[in-house]
C-alpha cells in the first residue's frame, strides 16, 4: 500500500515537471514565432509547433491519467497546456513591435539558437530521465519480456532520428 502511494507521488511530481517544461517549451517557440517576419521561418515553426504539441500533448496526458489528479488540477494543467503558446507568440509580436527586432541579425539568430536548444534540452531529459526510464527500467512487463525491451529500444531509436531528421527543416 505504502509503495503505491509513493509511486502516485513520483507520478505526481513527474506529470508537474513535465507540464513545467512544457511550457518553457512552448512560450519559447511561440515568442521565436511571434518574432520572427520571415514566411521561411514561420511555415517549419508551424509545422514544428502543431507536431510537437500533438505528442507533447499525448505525453502529458498520458501521465496526468497515470497521477491521478482532482479535476481542477487536470483542467488547469489542460488550460495552461493550451494557452501557453498563444501567449508566447503574443509576448513574441509584442517584443518584435517594441524593440524593432531583426531575425536575421547574427546576434538574434544566436539568441534563436540558445533558447531553442535549451527549450529542447529541457524535453530531452525530462523525457528520457522521468518518462521513459520509469517505462523502460522500471516496469515488470519490460523486465520480464526481453523481446518487448529490444523492441522499444529499436523504437525509441527510430523515433529520435525521425526527431532528428524533422530538425533539418526546422
Amino acid at each position: 500500500r505504502e509503495a503505491e502511494e509513493m509511486a502516485k507521488l513520483k507520478q505526481r511530481l513527474v506529470s508537474q515537471v513535465w507540464k513545467i517544461g512544457i511550457i518553457f517549451h512552448s512560450v519559447i517557440i511561440g515568442v521565436t514565432m511571434g518574432m520572427s517576419q520571415n514566411v521561411c521561418t514561420i511555415r517549419p515553426l508551424v509545422a514544428a509547433l502543431a507536431f510537437h504539441q500533438i505528442f507533447e500533448g499525448m505525453g502529458l496526458g498520458g501521465c496526468v491519467a497515470q497521477a491521478g489528479f482532482s479535476f481542477g488540477t487536470t483542467a488547469y494543467m489542460c488550460f495552461m497546456f493550451s494557452v501557453t503558446t498563444p501567449m508566447g507568440i503574443i509576448l513574441g509580436m509584442v517584443l518584435f513591435s517594441v524593440t524593432g527586432y531583426d531575425d536575421s541579425s547574427p546576434k538574434a539568430l544566436i539568441m534563436e539558437g540558445l533558447l531553442g536548444s535549451i527549450s529542447s534540452g529541457i524535453l530531452i531529459y525530462m523525457a528520457l530521465v522521468d518518462l521513459i526510464a520509469l517505462d523502460f527500467f522500471h516496469s515488470k512487463l519490460m523486465n520480464s519480456n526481453l523481446t518487448l525491451k529490444k523492441a522499444s529500444f529499436v523504437a525509441l531509436t527510430l523515433g529520435s532520428a525521425a526527431m532528428s531528421i524533422l530538425a533539418l527543416w526546422a
